[in-house]
């Protein structure tokens, strides 16, 4: 019932929704995850050696309902580097969420998100820590300080991805963009002209983008903006990533093409 996501990527109190979950801890499926080990100073799969009961402690421990899990999981490298999460699963079996784990939640940035944020890295970073605590409220407003503090270069930076054929319109927009202090009516601006390349599955992340920024402002609780602030910091490190690593793609490209033009020419 628990996946492999909840226990490597969500932090602290951020709450998973599988549906019904079923009552019965022996008809839990164990699952591998893959984490860094600190004894081997690397990645690695960690395979869970205990039960979701606990075992010889009477029959009553194999139902789920209300219940604080405690799941060991050893590295399969190593043999000796642990790690464990407690998950409290909810009366009505439809919500579970960790109270703790060791090691704690890693409040760690991604390289290509801390070199482009800079001097924002800080503030992305505080954002984190509010997120590994479970504080919702905190986090969202960290990270929607970033999102509005380099809204304007990431948009800038878009426009050298952008079709030849659409260049022109997604310029226009960009222009129009200077006239709005208003993070969301400048994403609404060229939020349709997104290039394919920064579409995965036809997924456009500055719609969703401009979504979760309008819908946490007038959301009421750390539950509801603690997943509006995930997402929000999801699309910004996939759109930076992913900017990056076109420009990089097409600039190889293109001096790859001059070095071999240059050879022909000299024949």
């Amino acid at each position: 019932m628990v996946t492999k996501e909840f226990l490597e990527d969500y932090s602290l109190f951020r709450k998973l929704k599988p549906g019904s979950i079923n009552h019965d801890l022996r008809k839990w499926t164990k699952i591998p995850i893959n984490m860094q080990c600190e004894t081997c100073a690397s990645l690695q799969t960690f395979n869970m050696t205990n039960e979701y009961y606990h075992v010889g402690d009477g029959t009553n421990d194999v139902w789920v309902k209300g219940r604080v899990l405690d799941l060991k999981f050893l590295c399969e490298s190593c043999k000796s580097f642990e790690r464990r999460f407690f998950i409290h699963v909810n009366e009505d079996l439809d919500t579970m969420y960790k109270v703790g784990q060791y090691p704690e939640w890693e409040i760690k940035m991604d390289k290509n998100l801390e070199k482009t944020l800079n001097k924002h890295s800080k503030t992305f970073r505080k954002g984190l820590v509010c997120e590994s605590q479970g504080y919702g409220i905190g986090a969202f407003s960290y990270y929607r300080r970033i999102t509005e503090d380099i809204i304007d270069e990431l948009l800038d930076s878009i426009f050298d991805l952008i079709e030849e054929e659409h260049k022109e319109e997604y310029k226009e927009a960009l222009e129009k963009t200077k006239s709005t202090r208003v993070t969301q009516e400048k994403i609404d601006l060229v939020k349709d002209l997104l290039p394919t390349i920064l579409k995965p599955n036809g997924m456009n992340p500055l719609g969703v983008l401009h979504s979760e920024l309008s819908e946490g402002l007038h959301a009421e609780s750390d539950e509801a903006c603690l997943e509006n602030a995930n997402h929000i910091k999801t699309i910004l490190t996939f759109l930076i990533n992913q900017i990056i690593q076109s420009k990089e793609a097409a600039k190889g490209f293109t001096e790859s093409m001059k070095s071999l033009l240059d050879k022909k020419a000299k024949k």
